[in-house]
Parts: structure tokens; C-alpha cells; sequence
């Protein structure tokens, strides 16, 4: 196996701010192709949970070659570490309208929801989500919310929540992976089209501190120093990890919307290992608290 591809910092970062990578058409036709045929054929393996992604899907098989090319490699090492393990796994299939129509069923689209019940740790697991073949909008491919990861809700209480403004909708070529938070908000289309649509999921849990688990080489000593902000003669750099961090998304609320960029930044204080990094500010004036004047 090629070494893996870890991810960079402004990489992290995003995934940090938004819950999600996406890498377009980074599998092979070939692995795609075998993994469209072993899915038709309910070929997917049947692995405990806790298996380690390393034993857990056998040479020679798509799901092997999928998690072993070094780009998703190195995505997944990226974010939870070596060694992580299969929690599990699940073949997502999206119906078309004939099979509905034949049971006389009527055909609906998945609630948004969360994978995690409710879930207040710092640290995550990555899902990763496979598409082996391309996924036109017709098709109804996977919706997703950027930024909502960090808010801690009940697994299906906000399924009643559907077309919340910034919505993702998954249109791609085939052999698309994307890597998400746990706590993504998110859930499947109606597919309209007139083939199944599959969607495979992987869900990993680490075994390692995810600390400073990616390429580190382009942080930086000063990427934790301070930047003027809000009095600004240019605008300031959107490439900056703190731009990236504190990057508003469509459907944050005027005065709750900010309390997600406090919580991404208690997250990239965790990946760091460093309590004490702040981006533009915010952590810092809430921490602030001055011993009293001696008498």
C-alpha cells in the first residue's frame, strides 16, 4: 500500500469549521465498478463491531482497495488516527419511483438527522461516505448541513427540520468519498431517477488521542498570534486559519449562530493539544477574568 495522504492544516481546519471533506471522483472506475456489482449483488461483508479497519475487509476486495488509496488513507488517518475501528458499516439504497409505485408506496425522502443520539464528547468519529457511481440531481444524493456537527441535539429531533438555508445536496462523479463529524446533521433524497442509487457508509472510531494526527509541517509557529479585527483598512485573507474557523454558514442565527464558532475553536484547541489557542478573539475576552487587586 502507497503510503497515505495526510491532510494539511487549512484541510483540518475546514473539517473542523464544517464537518466535512469531500474528495470528487478520487476511486478508481475500476474499484467502482467491482463495488456496483457486489452491491447489486448484496456482496457487502459482514464485519463485527470493533473490527480494525486494517482486518476488516479482505485484500483483493473494493471496500479493501477503497480504504487503501492514499488520499482517503490519509483522510481517515488524518482524523481519527492509525488503527481506528470499524464501528460499522451500511449500504444505503434510494429506491426508484417504479419500486414505490408497484406497493402502491408512497415514496418520501429521509429525515435530517444525527448519527450520534446525543453525544457531548470533544473527541469524534469520521464517516466516511462512499458514492461508486455518479449521482446526477435527479437522483436525490445525500443532503447535508456544513457547520452543524458541534450542535448537540437528540439523534431525530430535528427531523422535522428539512431545507435549512446553506443545505448541501450530493451532485458528483463517481467514486466521490466524503469524510464527516459524527454529528453532521444530515439525510437522504428522493430519488427520482430511474435506477437504484447507493450510497455506502463506513463509521470509525479512533484509538488514539487525535491530536496533531496530519501534516503539520504548514502551521507555522505564529498560526496561534492575533489579527486586528472588526477595524480593518483590507479584507482580511479567507485562505487564514482563523478566517476559516470563524467563517459564518447561511443558516446561523444572528446571536446563537456565534456560539458554533466558539465551539470549533474549543475543537481545534483539542486537535492542537494547545489551550490556549484563540482565532480572532473570541475565547479569549470570554476567558478573561483577572485575579482581584491585592488589598
Amino acid at each position: 500500500m502507497d503510503e497515505p495522504k495526510l491532510l494539511d492544516s487549512k484541510q483540518m481546519a475546514e473539517f473542523a469549521a464544517r464537518g466535512v471533506l469531500r474528495f470528487d471522483g478520487v476511486v478508481p472506475d475500476e474499484i467502482n465498478e467491482r463495488f456496483c456489482t457486489d452491491a447489486a449483488g448484496r456482496e457487502i461483508p459482514v464485519v463485527p463491531a470493533g473490527t480494525p479497519l486494517d482486518e476488516a475487509y479482505a485484500p483483493g476486495t473494493p471496500i479493501h482497495g477503497l480504504v487503501s488509496l492514499p488520499r482517503v488513507r490519509g483522510a481517515i488517518e488524518s482524523l481519527v488516527g492509525p488503527g481506528s475501528l470499524v464501528d460499522h458499516h451500511f449500504l444505503h439504497l434510494a429506491l426508484p419511483p417504479a419500486s414505490f409505485e408497484k406497493r402502491g408506496l408512497r415514496q418520501s425522502s429521509q429525515p435530517t438527522h444525527q448519527d450520534s443520539t446525543i453525544d457531548p464528547r470533544m473527541a469524534f468519529d469520521a464517516q466516511l461516505f462512499y458514492f461508486p457511481h455518479a449521482v446526477t440531481r435527479e437522483m436525490g444524493g445525500t443532503r447535508y448541513i456544513p457547520g452543524s456537527h458541534l450542535r448537540i441535539v437528540s439523534e431525530a429531533a430535528i427531523g422535522r427540520y428539512q431545507n435549512i438555508r446553506g443545505q448541501q445536496h450530493v451532485v458528483c462523479p463517481a467514486g466521490t468519498v466524503m469524510l464527516a463529524h459524527h454529528g453532521l446533521w444530515h439525510g437522504g433524497g428522493i430519488n427520482r431517477s430511474d435506477r437504484m442509487r447507493f450510497m455506502f457508509k463506513i463509521r470509525l472510531n479512533p484509538t488514539v488521542r487525535q491530536c496533531r494526527l496530519w501534516d503539520t509541517s504548514d502551521l507555522g509557529p505564529a498560526h496561534g498570534e492575533q489579527r486586528p479585527i472588526f477595524w480593518l483598512r483590507e479584507a482580511p485573507d479567507p485562505e487564514h486559519l482563523h478566517s476559516i474557523l470563524c467563517r459564518l454558514e447561511p443558516w446561523f442565527e444572528q446571536d446563537t449562530g456565534r456560539l458554533e464558532i466558539l465551539n470549533r475553536i474549543r475543537l481545534w484547541r483539542f486537535l492542537l493539544g494547545d489551550d490556549e489557542f484563540d482565532a480572532d478573539y473570541w475565547l479569549t475576552r470570554l476567558e478573561n477574568a483577572p485575579e482581584a487587586a491585592a488589598q
